[in-house]
């Protein structure tokens, strides 16, 4: 299905660039606020943002949209995207936004929208809000009395600190645990640390000092370096990275590695299984997860079901089959006994209860499978199709022959930039190292 403005999770692009302007925020609030307009209450939106310094802009456009259709607007300033999903449902709102790229760098925004239920869109009624951002709306505008207001609501912050830490199994605090957080200068920059410290860990932070332009800037889940090497120098016990809206995490161990979502998955589902909280006889992840993680999976009597890569795609494949754990390997982990979505606050809790419950340190927790080989490159092209190049198309299928039963190939055009991903996977290394430098350079000839 082609559209016109939403891509895989929601809208996204540069702020005032071709596709994310106020016109168009302005627009999508009018349009999925007649989508959700519903009953004879007074119905209401509320909207959370990262700390992008366009966010204050694609705020007030949203505002203005949402009262123009009759809606009451409840901002809740900097929240992370899971928070927003959460206070949906709490606050018994009819629609929830969330303003945010995610990991992009700080030129980018984006719109997500959620279901009153708190769930992000389907595909279907993203294209019916299309539908309505092409159409002539100004007929549909509420009048007098009708038109909504807008509300500042303070207490949002408290709300998701004190949920977030009811997610730990009763009576367990994190006391005597030295825990790094690096919020990526980003949403969760107050409600992370916060909540860590009211369970009693001993809090160090990185990334919470956002200035509207730092956000994921040499910090977060995708440059994990600067929380490595405070984790070393701190001799921390562990490190929690999260994305600019903090719907993934990344883990450290004491040594300063990176343990990726594979093993995070691997651990939840191990601990989840022990403690017959498991449901689906296995979990949820995309076609990036290793193969390494399938394998441990049915070693011990799990199985893995693959989807396309996308948090939404997981947890669709979640609700429909009856499982309660999936993620993705990027740190998007969905534990659908507590959130709609990825959220790295919660997930880093769930962790955190394995390694106070197991007594272990977590590189002997997080180390549950060796992993194959896989390399990938993010391959950045400028323009045209290179994927339905007949020479290249050729040449992924010669080399999945190549790799045989023992690899796996996965060759995608990102749905949030302009970037074609190309992962490579086997037990023979170099072979994998081969193809992909191969089929990277092809594109790129092509491209």
């Amino acid at each position: 299905m082609t559209r016109k403005y939403f891509g895989t999770d929601g809208i996204r692009g540069e702020a005032n660039g071709p596709k994310l302007t106020p016109e168009l925020a302005l627009k999508v609030g009018m349009a999925a606020g007649l989508k959700f307009v519903r009953g004879d209450h007074r119905n209401r939106v509320v909207i959370g943002k990262d700390t992008r310094r366009s966010g204050y802009m694609i705020e007030y456009a949203l505002t203005a949209g949402f009262t123009a259709v009759g809606m009451d607007v409840y901002l809740l300033g900097p929240m992370p995207t899971p928070a927003v999903a959460m206070l949906t449902r709490s606050l018994r709102a009819d629609l929830g936004v969330m303003i945010s790229a995610s990991h992009n760098p700080f030129e980018d925004n984006g719109i997500k929208l959620f279901r009153p239920d708190g769930y992000k869109l389907s595909d279907e009624v993203e294209s019916e809000i299309e539908r309505l951002i092409d159409s002539d709306m100004l007929s549909k505008l509420a009048q007098g009395r009708e038109i909504g207001r807008a509300h500042r609501d303070e207490d949002a912050s408290t709300r998701y600190i004190e949920y977030a830490k009811r997610t730990l199994p009763r009576g367990m605090d994190l006391s005597g645990i030295r825990v790094v957080v690096d919020c990526a200068n980003g949403a969760a920059y107050k409600v992370a640390p916060t909540a860590l410290w009211e369970l009693g860990a001993e809090v160090f932070t990185v990334g919470v000092r956002p200035d509207g332009f730092n956000i994921n800037h040499k910090v977060g889940s995708t440059a994990p370096d600067a929380i490595a090497a405070k984790v070393k120098e701190l001799r921390a016990d562990i490190g929690i990275a999260l994305d600019g809206d903090a719907d993934r995490v990344i883990i450290i161990d004491e040594k300063g590695n990176v343990v990726d979502g594979d093993q995070f998955m691997a651990v939840i589902a191990q601990s989840w299984l022990r403690r017959n909280m498991l449901l689906g006889g296995g979990i949820v992840a995309t076609v990036m997860s290793n193969l390494g993680l399938e394998r441990y999976l049915s070693s011990i009597g799990l199985t893995l079901e693959r989807t396309k890569v996308g948090d939404r795609y997981v947890l669709e494949a979640m609700r429909s089959k009856g499982f309660n754990v999936g993620g993705e390997q990027s740190g998007h982990i969905i534990l659908s006994d507590f959130t709609t979505t990825g959220d790295g606050l919660v997930a880093a809790l769930q962790l955190l209860s394995v390694i106070k419950e197991e007594g272990r340190t977590v590189s002997e927790v997080c180390t549950r499978f060796e992993r194959v080989p896989q390399l990938l490159r993010n391959v950045r092209f400028k323009g045209g199709k290179p994927l339905q190049d007949k020479i290249v198309r050729k040449l992924i299928a010669d080399s999945e022959q190549r790799l045989g039963p023992a690899g796996r190939l996965v060759i995608r055009e990102s749905g949030t930039e302009p970037v074609i991903r190309v992962m490579g996977e086997g037990d023979d290394a170099d072979l994998v190292t081969s193809i992909v430098a191969e089929i990277e350079t092809a594109i790129l000839e092509r491209a």
